[in-house]
């Protein structure tokens, strides 16, 4: 199962550097997602856009947070257009991780040059 979700991370983030490659740096956050929706639906995968996941606390629903995609049910990304991912950023995905249930998360930074990887583990 671990080599499955390995080629799953890297099914994303062959779609992410070229959604990277093809538009570069500088536009906000909403398009880079659109556009690496198209790149993981053209490649095959179930991806959810703004996917409403509720969090419980002790049993009772306490609010809830929008995934900006989550990829075969199995990895939440957080799309980002910032100068660096800063520990808020990993902060928040952590936390979301811990409240889903879902062990895998990828913060993906569209504001560099180069695309800004970071691969969370819960």
């Amino acid at each position: 199962m671990n080599e499955e979700r390995d080629e799953l991370t890297e099914k994303i983030l062959g779609c992410a550097f070229k959604v990277s490659n093809t538009l570069g740096c500088g536009f906000l956050e909403k398009v880079n997602e659109n556009a690496l929706m198209i790149e993981l639906k053209t490649a095959g995968m179930n991806c959810e856009q703004q996917k409403s996941i509720p969090v419980a606390y002790q049993g009772i629903l306490v609010g809830e947070y929008y995934a900006d995609i989550l990829v075969e049910g199995q990895v939440i990304l957080e799309i980002k257009a910032a100068k660096a991912i800063d520990d808020s950023y990993q902060a928040q995905l952590i936390n979301y991780l811990k409240a889903t249930g879902i062990h895998r998360g990828l913060i993906l930074n569209f504001g560099t040059t180069r695309l800004g990887i970071k691969r969370m583990v819960y």
